[in-house]
């Protein structure tokens, strides 16, 4: 291996290792992402797809901590190579898993925990083989749908001492092999909830004050504000308690918006406007509301001389981050997808307008969160049935086998040249004073 990817270790021989341990493994690998596309899951609620991947990881010899770090359906799995288990750089990987409601795995979570899961074991192998001082972590991160997992894990230590972070995401086939380095959008999620006065809706309507005429109001509100907003912005909501009846002035109504915005900044602006929508819905109708953004400072970071506090907030599902594009990570993890004969982007300036708990990662630690397409229909879109149908073929799971080989080796990169894991650092810092 050139000195760009490790201090001297044959590339072709490392590939060669590789490619012979994911094949052994190719028939169990393929059960494992069945099981987890097959058993759909919401947040929190991915119990079988933990029990399948811890099971799979204890029976390939690894020491697995299930229900890790305060989570239940969270896990932890670590190796290294060299003489000591504390030795060399920390590589994590994450392990997606969950799905969404009524349509399963149509954001293909189940190709990201198939990817990460090959990472790790490739990697695992390649440090053991060749006695390399490093070590990697496969990290069960459950809840990026709704309820910001890694958001908790970050909040209970998961991370702590983590060097590098990798993963990768399936897309759909209109951007070619991928793309290493995707931005995508902030987000905060506003939960609402309008007190009025119970009235005969026949008899004495004049008595009440309407929750539903606020709820109603403050939706038009901001669907008139949506007008006036950036084009990569996004402003989107869901009713979660409306009246059951007609023939009473509700008292109670209950919502919650999602917002996003390209950056931190921008998005802090935007949810300003949208809770001065809420509050103007509450003026004209006489009733009372309450706000929560669920969202407390808890993070310091001293590097160097650079001084972060309170650059973001972790508490529930509240805040995903916009996410930190690190040009080694993208160039090294595009090179060795060479190597697999795909093509794909280094990096891209346009927004995608989705979010993800990964943005908090990046802002703790240098973070590459690729995209690579699953060879789905070109109709086929994240987050409809059509995609999560693509996302059980063999297709789909044989493209996640490449990227884990490729997010692998460029974890080897980042343990064994000191230089590159140096330079990765030196840009994730920059990237986050330029915040």
């Amino acid at each position: 291996m050139d000195s760009s990817n490790s201090n001297g270790y044959d590339i072709d021989k490392v590939k060669n290792v590789v490619d012979t341990v994911i094949e052994k493994l190719h028939t169990q690998l393929r059960e494992v992402n069945r099981q987890i596309w097959s058993n759909p899951e919401l947040a929190y609620q991915e119990h079988h797809a933990h029990d399948t991947i811890c099971m799979f990881l204890e029976n390939q010899g690894f020491g697995v901590t299930r229900h890790a770090y305060g989570l239940e359906t969270s896990f932890e799995a670590r190796s290294s190579g060299g003489a000591s288990s504390e030795e060399g750089p920390l590589i994590n990987f994450n392990a997606e898993y969950d799905a969404l409601p009524d349509i399963g795995h149509a954001c293909g979570h189940n190709l990201i925990a198939t990817s990460s899961i090959v990472a790790f074991l490739a990697l695992s192998a390649v440090l053991k083989e060749f006695g390399i001082p490093g070590r990697t972590q496969l990290l069960g991160t459950p809840a990026e749908e709704n309820g910001g997992g890694k958001a908790k894990l970050i909040e209970n230590g998961a991370y702590k001492g983590v060097d590098i972070s990798l993963m990768a995401h399936g897309g759909p086939s209109l951007m070619g092999d991928g793309i290493a380095g995707v931005l995508f959008n902030a987000r905060k999620q506003i939960h609402v909830e309008f007190t009025g006065k119970n009235a005969h809706a026949g008899g004495n309507p004049w008595e009440g004050i309407n929750a539903l005429d606020a709820l109603v109001a403050a939706y038009n509100n901001i669907s008139v504000l949506r007008q006036q907003i950036l084009p990569e912005e996004r402003i989107h909501c869901a009713f979660l308690d409306t009246p059951k009846v007609a023939n009473v002035i509700p008292s109670h109504t209950k919502a919650y918006w999602q917002v996003r915005s390209p950056t931190l900044k921008g998005l802090n602006s935007l949810v300003t406007r949208v809770r001065n929508c809420i509050d103007a819905a509450a003026l004209a109708t006489g009733c009372g509301v309450e706000m929560v953004e669920y969202a407390t400072p808890i993070i310091s970071t001293l590097l160097g001389d650079l001084y972060l506090l309170g650059v973001f907030f972790y508490c529930r599902d509240s805040l995903y981050t916009d996410i930190k594009l690190n040009e080694t990570l993208c160039g090294q993890y595009q090179a060795h997808m060479s190597r697999y004969d795909r093509n794909i982007t280094k990096s891209s300036d346009k927004v995608m307008t989705a979010s993800s708990d990964i943005g908090n990662v990046s802002y703790i630690v240098p973070t590459l969160h690729s995209i690579f397409t699953i060879r789905a229909p070109d109709e086929s879109y994240p987050h409809h049935p059509s995609f999560a149908a693509a996302a059980g073929t063999e297709t789909a799971h044989e493209e996640a086998l490449v990227v884990g080989k490729a997010l692998a080796l460029t974890g080897l990169d980042m343990a064994t040249n000191k230089k590159l894991l140096q330079q990765a650092r030196e840009q994730w810092k920059q990237e986050i004073r330029d915040n």
